[in-house]
């Protein structure tokens, strides 16, 4: 018996941690943000490269290239875009939507084409308000006329419908886990063609798009979540443009922040790496006069020293001179007076003869 209740304990406590670790999981895709995850430049620049609808699919849910990081029935894996088009007159209105179970679908976006009287075509990739807010509109110019326009306005065209949905995929495709929505950004950069423009505008060319569109709408997903829309998400924006730019002032107001910062310091690091050098300067210069003064007693000392020595050996050198001229000197007078005494002698001798 108590085995039976230990084993129903653990079950229990793992039933228990399943559902908290559901319910983690839950909150925290809730919590993202899902305009994110899916770049209106991109989808404009593949729409470009794409030969025909059927292509333009392909590219959208290549595994390779990975254009979508969407994952809106929270199973952690990136949503299977299929495409829908709706045609009017010289209105084509292609939609694409995010399978996400059974019959159950979510529109993303809308890129919208329209022939004018003078065979101009307009084109704009509309964001659903759902996941991008009111009216964010890109208007992509293309470098090169796409060649998927040669084929909307055919004859006998048909308009395409995907036949992929639930379980049911195309060969090439097989789904991938989400990731971070930063490597998604590094990622998407890849594939946005820098040759075209893509020029942000809040107003729609055609009215009769819209019309037409709004009564083909599917919202499957904004049903299950209603408080969970652009506006309730984003109070203080009205839609996806709107909040890039706070982001981006935000950044740049952080970048500005940390560079003051950085500048202070390496300011502060400057004053003191100079005050340091001054003292150490400072420290030579003093060690320099302290040298000097040092040095200077012993050089006065020595001069005098050496002067000393000169002047007593100038003074033994000339001495031997001096008392070799006194010497000469003496023995020349001794010889004259001995000459004189001799003088004196015979001068007396003679006279003596004489008398």
């Amino acid at each position: 018996m108590k085995t039976q209740l230990v084993f129903f304990s653990i079950i229990i406590s793992i039933i228990t941690t399943k559902i908290q670790a559901q319910n983690r999981t839950i909150v925290n895709a809730v919590q993202s943000e899902i305009s994110d995850n899916l770049d209106l430049r991109a989808i404009s620049s593949i729409f470009g490269e794409s030969n025909n609808l059927q292509d333009f699919e392909r590219r959208l849910n290549d595994p390779n290239l990975q254009i979508s990081n969407l994952d809106l029935n929270n199973d952690n894996q990136v949503d299977y875009l299929r495409v829908i088009e709706y045609v009017k007159n010289r209105i084509h209105v292609i939609v694409i939507q995010s399978v996400l179970g059974r019959d159950l679908f979510q529109d993303i976006a809308t890129i919208e084409l329209e022939k004018d009287n003078y065979n101009r075509v307009h084109l704009q990739v509309v964001g659903d308000p759902y996941i991008y807010g009111q009216n964010y509109i890109y208007e992509p110019i293309y470098y090169n006329t796409p060649l998927i326009y040669a084929t909307f306005w055919s004859i006998n065209y048909n308009p395409y419908r995907s036949i992929w949905g639930w379980n049911y995929y195309p060969n090439y495709y097989y789904s991938w886990n989400t990731f971070p929505v930063y490597r998604y950004k590094s990622n998407i950069n890849i594939y946005i063609n820098q040759y075209n423009t893509y020029t942000y505008v809040s107003n729609r060319r055609s009215t009769q798009a819209e019309y037409f569109y709004n009564s083909r709408r599917m919202n499957g997903y904004e049903k299950q979540y209603p408080n969970y829309s652009f506006s309730k998400r984003n109070t203080q924006f009205e839609n996806r443009h709107l909040l890039d730019q706070r982001r981006y002032f935000d950044k740049n107001s952080r970048k500005e922040v940390n560079y003051s910062q950085n500048r202070n310091q390496k300011v502060n690091s400057e004053k003191i790496n100079e005050t340091n050098k001054t003292a150490y300067q400072n420290k030579i210069d003093d060690s320099r006069i302290n040298s000097r003064q040092t040095n200077q007693p012993q050089r006065v000392y020595s001069q005098i020293k050496t002067d000393n020595s000169r002047v007593n050996s100038n003074q033994r050198n000339e001495s031997p001179k001096f008392s070799n001229k006194n010497r000469n000197e003496n023995l020349k007078s001794d010889s004259n007076k001995r000459k004189d005494s001799r003088s004196d002698i015979s001068y007396s001798s003679r006279n003596e003869n004489r008398r």
